[in-house]
Parts: C-alpha cells; structure tokens; sequence
C-alpha cells in the first residue's frame, strides 16, 4: 500500500467510517491469542478483555495515531504451550514491565536504536509478515472446510477491489461478510444470552516468589522480540507513516513499560506496541487514535458484559475472515522492503534476517544480533552479499 503525504492538519483523534474499519486491522491477531491464553492458563477472561480496552483507549489518546497495543507473542506462545498460571503470569508482566522502564528511563534504548540499522529492522518486519501470513494460509483461511474457502476467497476481492477506498472501507465489507456469514451458520441463542451479565476486573498483588519466576519463564523470552519488533520497528512505522510527528523509541518504551506496570494488579494480560498492529490499522484505515479507541471499546463492551461467553460468542464469526484481513496485514508488512530495495545487499541481509526471526526459536534475538553483527561487517568489507 503506498504511503501517503501526511497532511499537517491531521487531527489526533477522529471517528468516522474508515478509522471504524481500521479499528478491525489487527483483530486476526490479538483475538486467537487471546482466547488462548484465558484457555490455557484460567485466567478471569473479563479482567482480561477490560484491561486490554483500556490499554487500546490509552494508547489510542496518548499518541493520536493508530497504535494499537498487542498482547506479549512470545509470553502467550508460552503460557498456551505450558499452561501457566495467571499468578506467574502477573509476575511476568511486571518484570517486562520493570525491564522496558529501565531501558527508557536510562537511555540504553536509544543506544540500542542507533546500533540497529534500518535493514536489520526492515527484516525484522518482514519475518513477522511471514509468521502472519503462514497462520493466515495454515490455520485461519482452512478453519471451515469448502465453505470457510470460499468466505475467504470473496473477502480477498472484496480487499483487493476495495483496499484505500475511503467511502467505502475494504474491512468494514469484509466485517459484513463474516457476520452475516456467522449468524446465519453458527450463532446459537441459547449460549449467546447466557454469555450476558456484567462482570469487572478483580484486584492481585504479584508475589515476589511469581515475580522472580515469571521474569525468567516469560519476560527473558519476550524481550528480545519486544525490542526488535514492539519498539524499534514500531518506530520505524511511525517515521515511514507519520514523517510529521516524530516519536523516540524511549517514548515508546515508556508507554509499553507504564501498561505492564498496571496490567498486573487487575488481572490484564501483558501488552506491547507493534509494527504489525499499526500496520494493520493503517491499511484498512485508520489514520488517527480514534481507530484505537474504538478497538478498545471493543474489548471494553465484550468484557464489561459478554466476558463468560467469550469463547463462544467470538468463534460465531468464522476465521476465514479473520485469515484475510491478517494476510493483507502480512503483505503491507512485507512490502516495506520496498526502500532498501536498490541494494542488493541490503535487500539480501533483511531477507536473511526475515528468515532467521520467523523461523528459528527464539528468531527475534537471533535475527537483531546476527543481522545487526553482519551488516557492520559489510560495512567494514569483511562480508559481502553481493552489489
């Protein structure tokens, strides 16, 4: 999608159709994760979903822009995958939290900005269009069978005729689809009104004994990752999108370090920024942080008083959707390659880098230490890869 000239009148916070379809842009991503984590680890799903509003409705008016907030990747990925508790997950969050407010507070972030260049962030963006973009075509798009095939297949001409239409939001088409598509085939009443009731966030104190545990099973893995993709990259975005209102990373960090610091004492799951969330909002829409408010109040209005039936009121909108709208996410993602494309080299190095964050453990260190050591090494002659 090409980049527009920003406009020096944009206003900061503005609600029309087209930041209500950008308020959907990242939905493929933070709904399974999501839904998992409260799975896996029983966590009370309404603290959950109105702490996570509330993050959206914070970032939405702090920065004025479309920057959503994301749940941690690599501390779901972990929780869903050992089931841990939501005492240590609380724990986890505050060590993060801890963690981002030191790099900002003492300025190592900005060192580490000026160490990282460009190329390796451009390829760091683009590995996480690639895990985008494989649970798009794996998982979400399959979900229902022939018939989840053809939803999706409509969804993607609906978004390739309809992508940049500003009178008429590619999303919002696509919203339309899956929920019609939804209540015709699986909405079930009788669940659907015993998901009712209003339900609020309760009150937890970490332990320092989970605080200690969470810091080494969650926060070391999610930091690397956090780094690379919820600060350096998001900053990258910033700059390509809103060249008109700059943003430092240490001021990124300190938004993402003040979240994790409340998150914990009522029962949110951990949350960063993200290039691939600001992405997602960007291309179907949004332009201002009224695409982000009302994403959180969203979440707000399922957690206030649908967060019982949460499990089963969202798998009423069928994932095939949610698949496309995260492979255009994917592609916008991966076509910020665009300005490092007249060097080969460059182009070579952030699609190594690319590779090495998607489909390695621990990818993310992995590509930002690698790519970042390789390209001081071209710089320097020691390693070539190609003019």
């Amino acid at each position: 999608m090409p980049i527009t000239a920003p406009s020096p009148n944009r206003p900061r916070i503005r609600f029309d159709r087209n930041e209500l379809a950008g308020a959907f842009g990242d939905l493929g991503t933070d709904l399974p994760l999501l839904i998992g984590v409260i799975a896996a680890s029983g966590m009370d799903s309404a603290g959950v979903l109105i702490m996570f509003g509330l993050m959206q409705l914070f970032s939405g008016l702090w920065y004025g822009m479309p920057m959503p907030v994301q749940p941690l990747k690599a501390f779901a990925a972990l929780v869903i995958a050992q089931k841990i508790p939501g005492r240590v997950i609380w724990g986890g969050g505050l060590a993060v939290g801890v963690s981002m407010l030191v790099l900002s507070v003492t300025g190592l972030i900005d060192g580490l900005a000026r160490l990282v260049p460009k190329t390796v962030i451009r390829g760091i963006q683009f590995g996480l269009a690639l895990q985008l973009a494989t649970l798009a075509l794996k998982q979400y798009i399959p979900a229902d069978g022939l018939p989840g095939y053809g939803l999706a297949a409509a969804g993607f001409l609906v978004t390739v005729v309809l992508l940049g239409n500003r009178r008429w939001p590619a999303a919002l088409v696509v919203l339309a689809l899956g929920v019609a598509y939804g209540l015709i085939f699986k909405l079930d009443f009788a669940n659907a009104q015993r998901a009712v009731g209003l339900h609020l966030p309760s009150w937890h104190v970490p332990a320092r004994a989970d605080i200690l545990l969470g810091a080494v099973l969650l926060a070391l893995p999610q930091i690397p990752l956090s780094l690379g993709n919820s600060v350096l990259a998001t900053k990258q975005v910033v700059d390509d999108y809103f060249p008109d209102r700059p943003l430092t990373v240490r001021k990124i960090s300190f938004t993402y370090a003040l979240m994790n610091l409340v998150n914990p004492f009522l029962g949110g799951f951990p949350v960063c920024h993200g290039s691939g969330g600001m992405v997602g909002h960007y291309t179907f829409g949004g332009r201002t942080g009224g695409s982000v408010v009302l994403y959180g109040l969203l979440f707000l209005v399922l957690g206030l008083f649908f967060s019982q039936g949460f499990q089963q009121i969202v798998h009423i909108f069928p994932l095939p959707v949610l698949g496309v709208l995260l492979l255009f996410e994917a592609l916008t993602l991966a076509t910020l390659l665009r300005d490092i494309s007249g060097s080969r080299s460059d182009l070579l190095l952030a699609l190594l880098v690319g590779l090495l964050c998607s489909g390695l453990p621990y990818g993310y260190l992995v590509g930002l230490l690698v790519g970042t050591s390789l390209y001081y090494a071209m710089q320097r002659g020691w390693v070539g890869l190609g003019k």
